[in-house]
């Protein structure tokens, strides 16, 4: 076991855009071929609030088919017609993991830290399948937002995920690529980083904890 910040017991990750490759470029992709303005989706996503089809696909209350019915009803109010079937289908097939962080996360657990995913994810039929890989071996806990009810960045889930790891909110470090998922973590007492590039992401993980979390032994 290598020796590192005693300040930290675990290190929770977002899927994402941090552990697997980030779905903005699919959905850049699809706005640019359908004829949708830039960020269109993200301003649905945003402008919806809490109450959105999009947080409710994340929360479990929506299914994917009765998603897509609401969120082409808001995209329709917004000025634009969509497919939410093929946006969907889009950003399931940009799910590519990051092998870079799987080298990360095993070198955490090698030293002694617990490791979380703390995702907003939705109950596509193919979803197992996708992240199998990522199961026990990696994670101590596996937190999906459509399986809980609640998702980022909801302080509750927040809450749950460190229940869940068994640790106080200050001894946890937690990697997302959005700021606003970070805020509400970084209120309750983690420790945050904001994830662009991978490898200065756990670049700067590799400094907080005094860990190398880079190797070149397979995966």
């Amino acid at each position: 076991m290598t020796a590192h910040d005693t300040r930290f017991q675990a290190v929770i990750f977002d899927l994402g855009g941090v552990v697997l490759a980030s779905p903005l470029p699919a959905i850049a992709a699809f706005e640019a071929e359908t004829g949708l303005p830039p960020r269109f989706v993200g301003r649905l996503v945003i402008e919806g609030g809490s109450d959105s089809p999009w947080a409710c696909l994340e929360r479990g209350e929506l299914d994917a088919q009765a998603f897509c019915v609401a969120f082409e009803q808001q995209a329709v109010g917004a000025g634009y017609r969509l497919d939410g079937a093929e946006l969907l289908r889009r950003i399931g097939e940009a799910v590519v993991i990051r092998e870079e962080m799987l080298t990360a996360i095993r070198r955490l657990r090698d030293a002694g830290l617990r490791v979380a995913a703390l995702t907003n994810a939705w109950a596509a039929p193919d979803r197992a399948g996708r992240v199998a890989r990522l199961g026990g071996q990696f994670f101590d806990c596996f937190v999906e937002s459509f399986r809980v009810g609640m998702r980022k960045p909801e302080r509750r889930i927040y809450e749950l995920v460190c229940r869940e790891l068994n640790v106080p909110a200050e001894a946890a470090v937690f990697l997302d690529d959005f700021g606003a998922n970070l805020k509400p973590a970084r209120a309750m007492g983690m420790t945050t980083i904001k994830v662009a590039d991978p490898a200065q992401a756990i670049a700067q993980l590799e400094h907080l904890l005094g860990l190398p979390l880079q190797d070149t032994r397979s995966l």
